[in-house]
């Protein structure tokens, strides 16, 4: 097992480095931030100036090695060509808000999608298996700028109960996590539906039906205890895609997080801010698939089985019915 989340750590290098190496491109593809920090009136000896004073002038490929060589050394994501301040401190001391809103909401949209995709699947093809998968469906269509504002609009402008932006009180953080979390419950639960109907018909089930194992025992026990399988590589897969989200969130809600400096900055054309909240929020991202893969080997022993040596350097085969696929 430790040399299956090495090797899951190792993967992450080359993707970080690949994500950090396409934002670096885009940026210098974009346009000219000299132009947008002196304005139409510089000089031309002014504009020469200021891009050797932020390096500019140099090859592109010395400025990404001294970039990546900067982060690695000393965690230096350079100075904001805006606020002078070092880009590193500005992520850490907004981190902790985009971290909290991710995990609120994925803590919201797993308890959710799977309760709801367990009531579809012991309830198929009744009312409320037809009425929680339409609205599953309808909710996984909303752009998700386009519900936020409606909430807005709903609940703070219209009824006043919620407050519109500002994370001042923990009633600000209710908006912003039910957007983010809107996605990922509708996915969940469509997921854990299907691979539900696909355990609760396998012959163990049938057979610890048929020995008076209660309902209950035999859906949360046996059925969903194998059913998450597919769930937790779907739910690594939402919980990317909603740090991702956290940028138009971040931006809607006015929340001071990595998203919205990411934002600010992509409109001023500040390269350094730019480039570092790509590589924490891709970091994110890596740790986020690292964290899924680990609990997937826990879960699955044929994982563990493929990463189990003799002493002779041969693999140990996974057991027959593990092979086979038959949950004990």
């Amino acid at each position: 097992m430790t040399k299956y989340i090495l090797r899951r750590i190792g993967m992450m290098i080359p993707v970080i480095l690949g994500v950090l190496l396409i934002a670096f491109v885009i940026n210098r593809m974009s346009g000219d931030p000299v132009a947008a920090i002196l304005g139409g009136d510089a000089t031309p000896e002014q504009y020469e100036m200021e891009r050797e004073r932020l390096g500019l002038n140099r090859p592109l490929f010395v400025q990404f090695g001294d970039y990546v060589l900067g982060i690695i050394t000393r965690f230096d994501l350079g100075n904001s060509y805006a606020s002078k301040r070092p880009v590193s401190e500005e992520i850490l001391t907004r981190f902790p808000i985009t971290l909290t809103l991710a995990l609120i909401s994925l803590a919201i949209s797993s308890v959710l999608g799977i309760i709801f995709g367990v009531v579809c699947a012991i309830n198929q093809n009744r009312n409320i298996d037809y009425i929680i998968t339409l609205l599953a469906l309808i909710v996984a269509s909303l752009p998700g700028f386009w519900f936020a504002l409606m909430l807005i609009l709903l609940f703070a402008v219209n009824l006043g109960l919620l407050p519109a932006t500002g994370l001042d009180t923990w009633r600000h953080w209710i908006l912003p996590s039910v957007v983010l979390g809107l996605a990922p419950i509708s996915n969940l639960c469509r997921t854990t539906r299907s691979s539900m109907l696909e355990v609760i018909r396998q012959d163990y089930i049938r057979t610890a039906k048929s020995k008076g194992v209660s309902d209950n025992k035999v859906i949360f026990k046996h059925a969903l205890k194998n059913a998450l399988f597919p769930v937790i590589t779907v739910f690594g897969f939402m919980a990317s895609l909603s740090i991702g989200g956290q940028v138009v969130v971040e931006t809607v809600f006015t929340i001071p997080g990595i998203g919205s400096y990411m934002m600010i900055a992509i409109t001023n054309k500040d390269f350094p801010v730019i480039q570092g909240t790509v590589v924490v929020l891709s970091l994110m991202v890596c740790i986020i698939n690292l964290i899924v893969d680990i609990a997937y080997g826990f879960a699955d022993p044929r994982i563990r089985a493929s990463y189990t040596q003799r002493k002779g350097g041969k693999k140990l085969r996974a057991p027959a019915e593990i092979q086979e696929g038959v949950a004990s």
